[in-house]
């Protein structure tokens, strides 16, 4: 039996949150570049977003580039926001095609000039797409997100348009980036590593995490089959017992 006949429907996880780690060493493996590795990563995006569309989830978040990454040496950079623009360009077609929609979170203003104005258009063009939405987190960061909610949420209270008594878990979501976002109910990372690396730390706390030695540029569509297969053999209590699940 293939994995993907394995997967129950009805109980698929509504969003999908993936940390997309590994170009650097798959490209070391081949003796390349890194940007080799990052190119080449560009089909595990194309196949994993083909393959949730097709099996039904509704959102799928990728994490693209975080703000630490502008760390890296200058040249990788460079090539990562090329990259972007020539990746959005292409799948542009694609993402129609599938009726998929495309959103951004994270800090993207400060994206290069080319950069930002192909991700918005890439989300103009796209945005009445209702099979699927595809979020790319760039020039994003957790404690970035969470630090401008809570500076939001102060000046609302500093200038009487919100009572701090009324701020609860629902107001504070709706400050974040993932306004009107559900949730991932699953947290995919790859190449091995066991960490979140500041990645959606609020919508992750009951998240189900699935770690794989599979590095991104290798990661399929059985990859992703398997990944789902396990979160749906996992009991979710949130808290409560196994007797009060029945």
């Amino acid at each position: 039996m293939d994995l993907k006949s394995q997967i129950i429907l009805d109980k698929l996880p509504r969003h999908i949150a993936i940390i997309m780690d590994g170009n650097g060493r798959w490209a070391k493996q081949h003796g390349k570049p890194r940007v080799f590795g990052h190119r080449n990563g560009v089909k595990a995006v194309r196949e994993t977003t083909e393959a949730a569309a097709e099996l039904g989830i509704k959102y799928l978040t990728l994490y693209a580039f975080s703000t630490e990454n502008w760390k890296r040496p200058k040249m990788e950079v460079n090539a990562l926001m090329t990259l972007l623009v020539e990746t959005i360009k292409n799948e542009i077609e694609t993402l129609n095609k599938n009726d998929i929609r495309l959103h951004a979170i994270g800090d993207i203003a400060k994206l290069p000039k080319k950069s930002y104005i192909a991700l918005q258009q890439g989300i103009e063009i796209t945005k009445n797409n209702q099979r699927m939405t595809l979020i790319l987190a760039l020039n994003y960061s957790a404690k970035w997100e969470i630090l401008e909610a809570t500076r939001q949420l102060a000046l609302q209270a500093k200038s009487g348009l919100l009572q701090p008594e009324a701020i609860d878990e629902d107001v504070f979501a709706g400050a974040l980036s993932t306004k009107g976002i559900p949730d991932p109910e699953l947290l995919i990372r790859t190449s091995g590593e066991s960490r979140i690396s500041n990645f959606l730390l609020w919508q992750i706390a009951y998240s189900e995490l699935y770690f794989t030695p599979t590095l991104w540029p290798d990661f399929r569509k059985d990859h992703l089959y398997q990944a789902i297969i396990d979160f749906q053999h996992r009991e979710r209590r949130f808290g409560k017992i196994s007797e009060q699940l029945v």
